[in-house]
């Protein structure tokens, strides 16, 4: 038996001034649908999620919603206006005395539901629509980037909440992960036309290039037969005009149908040079800890960050993680502690605030009035890595158009501002990045172009994100921030990160299991230590730890230079994985030395 549908468009057309957005576009959603909404920055996305909402009026076409079917939009830019508190909006929907529904998914979210409305960050007002939906339980949900702002263990838990919904849901996200794990169809928005596959976002990518690698051949064979018919056009018509006017129709036919065919908008052409090679130490940060009244928010702790590391920090939203960052780039100072930086630093930071863009100005007036970009007497031309550039040709570099480089920066989409602002750190050289939630908003090109970028980048990077994937992808050491003023380090990403404090807390939960051993019981190191001084006996306990961690490092780097082709195909990625071998079986030798020095002076004190 044939499921009705919830929803079903048929002939949609919409048009904003220009060139069409949608035509001919028709779609289909059933129930119990998982599909995953993706497409350029500006592509149309949330103007198609829109019409499915009936919140967006298409010129011509028809939406139909079976009967009885509940649908519910999550906005990313709610009108609370009429509220007081966050948990009023997000009740509002519901039946007297259903208000628990709210606060079960406040609690997941981690939202405050009396947080005022007047006071509420742009973050919190999407956290409240995200409530509100889920709490109304609409047989149609359709997500407009649902995991912006949340940290990762709110995250995982919109994931399994999504996981076991009965409704059908479309998502539109950057979160590789989540989309992975979520969707069973894709619906992808290019250049207007609205393609599904019954796959989910697992399979995207390979069914994207399959389709431009046919565009690409078609256009070829299309080209070449255009040119054979227009010199046969021109050789040999004369000879048969009259016999040959159908041919020549289909000429001019197949002329039409090549400049009827939109042209792909190519990737964003960024590009980061490093600066100056910095000093080895890059940053060293010994006994530093922050606490506002009452809250800690960092315990003393201790980080040396070398040359050419890229590093992580994940935790819970409030847990410190911009904090962190802020003190050890010495925009904020420790209330214990030091931190000292290396010799030769040139820092370029990305803010998730946005706070250096100007909204009111124009795209062309935030570039042209940034002091490290403007070139004297010259209103027209940025400086650009050492070169000056035209305005309006590097902001095409960065995908933007040239009506958008005078149009004001509040008109544009959360990932276009992302992508104004790495327009701003990529023109300058740099051997620092600091980069606090870069991947909000971007499309799966540009993350996959920053990723790229990161990872070849012959430098320092230091990035807070909540995107899984991303931090897999880049991160070759973790600061994990866990909300109780402790930040711990790990190898690798966040994958390895989750992995690695599983096994720490595996053999914990066991031990809790057992009675505590009497006091003659304890191991031989922690008598044979108590003839050492308070230092030494702090290094030889952590020393364990930090040659695990090192020869986890050593692992890790020597399966990735296994890579026979490496060489060849990746050398810088080669070189500075090459360098952090040496240094890190360095750092393991001298680690095990001292170990052995401080566990001989130990059983001599005994």
């Amino acid at each position: 038996m044939a499921r009705v549908p919830l929803l079903q468009m048929n002939d949609i057309a919409l048009t904003f001034g220009g060139d069409p957005i949608f035509d001919g576009l028709d779609l289909v959603v059933q129930p119990g649908d998982r599909v995953a909404l993706v497409g350029r920055n500006g592509s149309g996305k949330s103007t198609l999620m829109k019409i499915m909402a009936g919140m967006v009026e298409p010129d011509t076409g028809t939406r139909v919603l079976s009967p009885g079917v509940t649908v519910g939009y999550m906005d990313q830019h709610p009108d609370l206006s009429a509220f007081e508190t966050l948990g009023e909006f997000a009740a509002s929907g519901l039946e007297p005395g259903h208000d628990y529904l709210v606060e079960r998914v406040a609690e997941g979210l981690k939202m405050k539901l009396d947080t005022p409305v007047a006071t509420a960050s742009g973050g919190e007002r999407r956290r409240a629509a995200l409530a509100k939906l889920l709490a109304e339980a609409p047989e149609l949900m359709l997500l407009d980037e649902p995991t912006n702002h949340l940290d990762i263990q709110a995250i995982e838990w919109l994931e399994n909440e999504l996981q076991q919904t009965r409704a059908g849901f479309v998502l539109i996200s950057h979160d590789r992960a989540f989309l992975r794990a979520l969707t069973r169809a894709t619906l992808w928005v290019d250049r207007g036309q609205v393609r599904r596959q019954e796959k989910g976002f697992e399979h995207f990518e390979a069914w994207r290039d399959k389709v431009w690698e046919d565009e690409d051949l078609n256009r070829h064979k299309l080209n070449r037969k255009i040119k054979a018919e227009a010199r046969w056009a021109v050789e040999g018509i004369s000879a048969r005009r009259k016999r040959n006017q159908g041919r020549l129709r289909a000429l001019h036919a197949m002329k039409d149908e090549r400049a009827a065919q939109i042209k792909r908008q190519g990737t964003a052409e960024m590009a980061l040079e490093a600066g100056p090679k910095s000093g080895r130490k890059v940053i060293e940060a010994k006994g530093i800890s922050k606490s506002y009244g009452d809250k800690v928010i960092l315990k003393p702790f201790d980080l040396r960050v070398m040359r050419g590391e890229t590093i992580a920090f994940v935790g819970p939203n409030g847990a410190g993680k911009t904090t962190l960052l802020k003190i050890l780039t010495g925009q904020e100072d420790p209330d214990t502690g030091s931190v000292s930086h290396g010799t030769g630093i040139e820092m370029a930071v990305f803010d998730q605030n946005r706070s250096t863009l100007d909204d009111n100005a124009s795209l062309w007036e935030n570039l042209t009035s940034d002091p490290e970009m403007r070139i004297s007497g010259k209103s027209d031309q940025v400086m650009v890595r050492g070169n000056p550039k035209h305005v309006v040709g590097y902001l095409k570099e960065f995908l933007f158009s040239d009506e958008q480089a005078r149009a004001p920066v509040r008109s544009l989409s959360g990932g276009e501002k992302a992508r104004l602002i790495l327009a701003r750190i990529m023109a300058r050289q740099s051997n620092l990045l600091v980069l606090d939630e870069p991947t909000n908003d971007l499309d799966v090109e540009t993350l996959d172009l920053l990723q790229e970028l990161i990872s070849g980048f012959d430098g320092t990077v230091l990035v807070v994100s909540h995107d899984r994937d991303f931090l897999d992808r880049v991160a070759e050491r973790t600061i994990a921030m866990e909300g109780n003023g402790v930040a711990t380090a790990y190898a690798g990403g966040w994958s390895d990160y989750r992995a690695q404090r599983q096994e720490d807390e595996a053999p914990a939960a066991k031990k809790s299991e057992k009675p505590k051993a009497p006091a003659k019981d304890k191991p031989k190191i922690q008598q044979a230590a108590s003839g050492l001084s308070f230092t030494e006996k702090h290094r030889l306990e952590a020393l364990p730890g930090e040659m695990d961690r090192l020869t986890a490092e050593i692992a890790k780097l020597e399966e990735f230079l296994m890579d026979p082709d490496l060489f060849t195909k990746e050398p810088v990625k080669f070189k500075k994985a090459s360098e952090g071998l040496a240094e890190r079986q360095q750092k393991l030798a001298a680690a095990e030395e001292e170990w052995l020095e401080l566990e001989e002076k130990a059983e001599a004190a005994s």
